[in-house]
């Protein structure tokens, strides 16, 4: 096995594990939310704090890789993650819940950065496109990890034993991961635009349609893994093992049609993936909201999982062709698409508390139809030029 092949199945094995952690924070909020008493509002301040953890790590996270490689980065990074993820199963009250967010978004969003860096790094030694791989590991990841919850929650283990146990599989894989590979396998690699050293990266006008709409199908995704099991424990009264099935649904959809993703946008073109997968959202995200069913949310969450599963990576390689060097590009789009990620969850909490949770996640529902209808034209436009 040669050196190259090694460093993809490490890096596979670093998305798997953040997607694992991720997928089991996502069915613990509704327990962690009732166990400290918290409001839509004060539920929302608390992952406000995740992503401002987030945006402070992520430009740290770019100075690690050139210093140490973008996989030995990776690997830290991972372990900082495997570290923080049991934390706000511990927090007594609202004020320790925020910093320990805070602290678990930093880690989280510095190792999302480092191990997309490390992905593109791979690709272009690959001289193939395969970033939809990486992302289905994550979704994959996610996936394992909400059916492991659920399955924990549904065989009485606590809030702690629900994040921790899934931890320390978390931690054997990066080990592994580490073990195996997750060295510097040729230039280095950061999160900047244009070669800055601060590590945090804006769109330009080139990109400014792919990184809004990498925003977009980015905020819809973050969203749902946090809210989707509050939404249906809300609407339905079900037990926290049952309003889980909503972000299984969802993540099993997408990492499936990940799968394929490289394959789909041969065969149909990576404009009409973008368009019709937009569409598709729209109408998943549509079915949840007017029958909220156990059954429809199933349904509706596989659709917008399916909907939304090749956007982005199809978004990335546009992006990487919009400017003069593809990881630039890959960088703009990644950094506008994450950020989508954060503010998702913290906006449909604040609007929660003002207008109610079925209102606030009507905003998922804009947001997939902006996609489907400028997404093709703006991805194709690439091909163009």
């Amino acid at each position: 096995m040669n050196s190259l092949v090694k460093e993809r199945i490490a890096t596979l094995g670093v998305f798997l594990a953040n997607g694992f952690g991720i997928g089991a924070w996502a069915v613990e909020v509704p327990r962690i939310k009732e166990s400290l008493l918290l409001s839509d509002a004060s539920l929302g301040l608390a992952l406000f704090c995740f992503a401002l953890g987030a945006i402070v790590a992520m430009p740290l996270a770019g100075r690690l890789a050139p210093r140490f490689g973008s996989g030995r980065a990776t690997a830290l990074l991972g372990a900082a993650f495997a570290i923080t993820l049991p934390l706000p199963a511990l927090a007594p009250g609202m004020l320790t819940l925020c910093v320990v967010l805070f602290a678990l978004g930093a880690s989280n969003g510095a190792l999302d950065v480092s191990m997309n860096g490390h992905a593109s790094a791979i690709e272009t030694r690959w001289h193939a496109p395969i970033m939809s791989s990486f992302h289905a590991a994550w979704s994959a990841g996610g996936l394992l990890g909400a059916a492991t919850g659920a399955l924990l929650q549904k065989g009485g283990v606590g809030v702690v034993g629900g994040l921790l146990a899934p931890d320390l599989f978390i931690a054997v894989l990066i080990m592994f991961a580490a073990v195996l590979a997750l060295r510097d396998i040729g230039p280095r690699v950061t999160a900047t635009a244009g070669g800055s050293s601060s590590g945090f990266a804006w769109p330009d006008s080139g990109v400014m349609k792919l990184a809004m709409l990498a925003f977009l199908c980015m905020l819809v995704e973050g969203a749902v893994a946090d809210w989707s099991a509050v939404y249906l424990r809300s609407t339905l009264s079900q037990e926290a093992s049952v309003a889980a099935i909503g972000y299984s649904a969802f993540a099993f959809s997408m990492a499936a049609c990940r799968i394929a993703g490289d394959a789909s946008v041969r065969r149909f073109g990576s404009s009409k993936v973008v368009a019709l997968g937009g569409l598709i959202a729209l109408a998943g995200l549509t079915l949840v909201l007017s029958l909220p069913t156990v059954w429809t949310a199933c349904v509706g969450f596989a659709m917008v999982g399916i909907g939304l599963a090749n956007i982005v990576p199809v978004i990335f390689s546009a992006a990487g062709r919009s400017t003069a060097t593809p990881a630039i590009g890959v960088s703009m789009a990644a950094t506008a698409g994450y950020a989508g990620f954060l503010i998702g969850p913290p906006l449909i909490g604040f609007g929660a508390g003002f207008l109610g949770l079925r209102i606030a996640l009507c905003v998922l529902v804009m947001a997939t139809l902006i996609v489907s209808l400028l997404g093709g034209k703006a991805v194709r436009s690439t091909q163009l030029a």
